[in-house]
């Protein structure tokens, strides 16, 4: 058998592929900047205009001309994953589609749920907290069927008041945070995650219904702050603009191991996440309380 018969792009079809189904958090950011990266330490500079004043008119008076001055942030891709494993007969592999989805699910979902996890954890920052409302790290919102929507309704409040766009805001809950919302019997809102295609035209996992304008996704990625004996969840109330993300497979190979009668697949993915718009991102401190 002859390593000439390897076509890696069969294989990174088939990763990119997974990860789009696999992907929950990372299906609710933005992806304005993927295309600008090539490899593991790149840097994206992000440039945004300033607000423009506006003034009032008078007749013949002169206007006031304003200097627009610019910010930029870094998108830094800093994240590396490896995979490698390796199979008895490659041209097998290759010829039966069944082999092959099956070898690179274990290698899809492993990268997946890294991602997932990484963007979990830019709840840290946020630019929507409020103690009282939204809880705290070692105070958090004790969460009851009774309450659970009141909860919500003060992210759709806050995200309102930074004048964050209401069009494509999601919510990323826990399975407890769901079942309590089951339990209220919201029309809409369903007891099962169901895979959905939202306006961005991507197929994602953990759809489970539509509240006060947020879409629901259920995932067990959401970080835990707290302690085994006492969960504290931080759920992330966003809208897609908040958080920009980037992540490209930049290696994929087939080598013939030494000292074995075997073959290795070996692939390299990158990618990064910022924050960009902070005043887009609330992040919700909540426990499970009893009924």
């Amino acid at each position: 058998m002859s390593l000439n018969n390897f076509k890696p792009t069969i294989w990174s079809d088939k990763l990119l592929t997974r990860l789009q189904k696999d992907l929950v958090f990372a299906s609710v950011v933005n992806r304005d900047y993927e295309g600008e990266i090539s490899g593991y330490g790149d840097t994206v500079k992000i440039n945004e205009i300033g607000d423009i004043t506006v003034s009032n008119y008078t007749s013949g008076a002169t206007l006031t001309w304003q200097s627009l001055t610019d910010a930029q942030k870094i998108l830094l891709i800093d994240q590396a994953k490896t995979f490698s494993f390796t199979i008895d007969d490659i041209d097998a592999a290759q010829a039966n589609p069944k082999v092959m989805n099956a070898a690179m699910q274990g290698a899809s979902y492993a990268v997946a749920d890294a991602i997932d996890q990484f963007i979990a954890g830019l709840y840290s920052s946020a630019g929507i907290t409020n103690s009282t409302n939204l809880g705290t790290a070692t105070v958090p919102i004790s969460v009851t069927t009774g309450n659970v929507l009141n909860t919500i309704s003060y992210i759709g409040r806050y995200l309102d008041e930074k004048n964050v766009p209401r069009q494509e805001r999601f919510l990323v809950i826990p399975p407890w945070f769901h079942q309590k919302l089951v339990l209220t019997e919201v029309g809409g809102l369903s007891a099962t995650a169901v895979p959905k295609v939202f306006s961005d035209g991507v197929l994602t996992a953990g759809s489970v219904g539509q509240v006060y304008g947020f879409n629901l996704l259920l995932s067990n990625n959401v970080v835990n702050v707290g302690t085994a004996a006492s969960v504290i969840s931080a759920i992330m109330g966003l809208n897609r603009t908040a958080i920009s993300y980037a992540g490209q497979i930049t290696k994929i190979t087939a080598v013939e191991r030494e000292s074995y009668f075997d073959e290795g697949i070996k692939g390299l993915y990158v990618f990064g996440g910022k924050v960009v718009r902070p005043d887009a991102l609330a992040a919700l401190y909540v426990t499970e309380a009893t009924g």
